[in-house]
């Protein structure tokens, strides 16, 4: 009687190292599974620009866009576009109209699961310009309080106005169909040139947005809608 309980010591000894040494085996095993991503072009259209034709009076525009895949993180990124705003206030009417691009690097900082391709992005651009100003009428300012500000009606067209700006993006995009994705990003815009017409400004650039005075910065969103053309797996 008193070696059974010995033996049993032993013997639950004995399962006790086989499952360890099992567990250290299994831990060392590595998956074999290769998990392939799918690089290729994706293109599309950025939505917010025919949304807010539709929504907002004086306003047209619209926007292509596309990115390739070149690391496992790292996009290269294109937009080209085409506005035309009606600056419409109080004071002074005017009509900016023209083309702009960008390009630049977009970089994922998402850890998908295997198989996924969201991303939560971040990005820089290079952006440049091409655009005209139409100066339709403007108020004189006068400092005399008997004779109320004159109106000018003046057509005055002012051609071959650039500007070029540096710009940081944000964002997010989901494979919400096979292939298909939408975007939402938000743009922090900074300018580093432009023409300024003879004795007016630049109200409104195409690519860049509003203008605002003693400031270089602008900002932008966007809403897109896009398709991958899968080229290759890596």
């Amino acid at each position: 009687m008193k070696i059974l309980p010995i033996l049993l010591f032993f013997i639950s000894t004995l399962f006790a190292t086989l499952n360890t040494v099992a567990q250290e085996n299994l831990e060392k095993t590595k998956d074999t599974i290769a998990q392939k991503t799918k690089y290729g072009l994706r293109f599309g259209l950025d939505l917010s620009k025919p949304l807010r034709s539709v929504l907002e009076d004086g306003y047209q525009g619209v926007e292509l866009l596309a990115d390739f895949r070149i690391q496992d993180r790292f996009y290269l990124a294109a937009e080209l576009g085409n506005e035309k705003k009606d600056y419409l206030e109080s004071n002074i009417n005017a009509i900016t109209k023209g083309s702009y691009f960008k390009v630049g690097l977009n970089y994922n900082a998402y850890l998908n699961w295997a198989g996924m391709t969201n991303e939560i992005f971040t990005g820089l651009r290079y952006g440049f310009s091409s655009f005209s100003q139409e100066l339709l009428g403007y108020d004189i300012y006068s400092t005399n309080q008997s004779f109320p500000p004159t109106f000018v009606s003046q057509n005055i067209e002012y051609t071959n106005l650039n500007a070029h700006w540096a710009e940081f993006i944000i964002g997010v995009k989901t494979e919400v169909l096979n292939n298909v994705y939408v975007s939402l990003n938000l743009q922090l815009k900074r300018k580093l040139s432009e023409i300024v017409p003879e004795n007016f400004d630049n109200l409104y650039i195409p690519g860049f947005n509003r203008t605002y005075d003693f400031s270089q910065w602008g900002v932008g969103y966007g809403y897109t809608l896009t398709y991958l053309l899968p080229l290759f797996k890596n």
